[in-house]
């Protein structure tokens, strides 16, 4: 193990650890989390997405940045990305369900919020396919062209708020990689099971769940803008 390698793993037991010895820490990010969601969205997108785009590019590159790279840009775009996210849990949380009841499910909130069983399953399922089928190829496209803007700008803050060459920057994106990785194989052979967890799981923790996923989407991500 390289010296860079104990040091990313430090960074990560110290964001950690905090939640796990201290239950004063604890129900305190709970709390704020319950009055504050969009901003905890930010935070846990822009500092744990952030670290799975630094694990991935170790993974690919063999280091952890490069000039360029625009560590402080990519948490910013991920910040708010998370925001989306946490608005898209909400929406399809409620609207897959209300179509449920249309399409003559009963009681979809009291499915939701009971034990276990076959149609809680079905249900969360149901709503992990409508999410990554609509939500997902539009977030993961944005994220695509965001990225590609910041290295256009050499990684700096300044550059981030740059206007955006979208035309530009779609036509020459890899969508043969875009299409036949991660749209293709990430969204149904990963993300529709993973995000089916995600709406098993009680509403105060999706969030957070998501933004643990999103450690590997960071790395699924720079892995695949890497792809020739």
């Amino acid at each position: 193990m390289r010296t860079k390698d104990l040091i990313f793993i430090l960074i990560v037991i110290a964001v950690f650890l905090p939640f796990i010895i201290s239950d004063t820490f604890y129900d305190w990010y709970l709390s704020f989390n319950a009055e504050h969601g969009m901003v905890m969205s930010f935070l846990k997108f822009g500092i744990l997405a952030t670290m799975g785009e630094l694990l991935g590019l170790r993974i690919s590159r063999g280091v952890y940045y490069f000039k360029g790279f625009g560590v402080l840009p990519r948490a910013i775009v991920w910040g708010i990305l998370g925001m989306g996210i946490n608005m898209a849990f909400i929406v399809f949380s409620t609207g897959v369900p209300a179509f449920a009841e249309y399409l003559g499910v009963k009681d979809t909130a009291a499915i939701l919020s009971g034990a276990l069983s076959w149609q809680k399953v079905a249900l969360a399922f149901s709503i992990s396919v409508v999410l990554n089928s609509i939500f997902a190829p539009v977030f993961m496209t944005l994220h695509k062209i965001t990225d590609t803007h910041i290295m256009n700008n050499g990684g700096t803050l300044s550059g981030l708020f740059t206007p955006i060459k979208m035309g530009e920057i779609m036509q020459n994106l890899n969508w043969k990689v875009q299409w036949g990785f991660v749209f293709k194989k990430t969204i149904p052979l990963f993300w529709f099971p993973a995000h089916t967890i995600t709406f098993l799981l009680p509403g105060e923790m999706r969030v957070l769940f998501a933004a643990l996923l999103g450690v590997l989407l960071g790395v699924i991500l720079s892995i695949a803008a890497r792809k020739k």
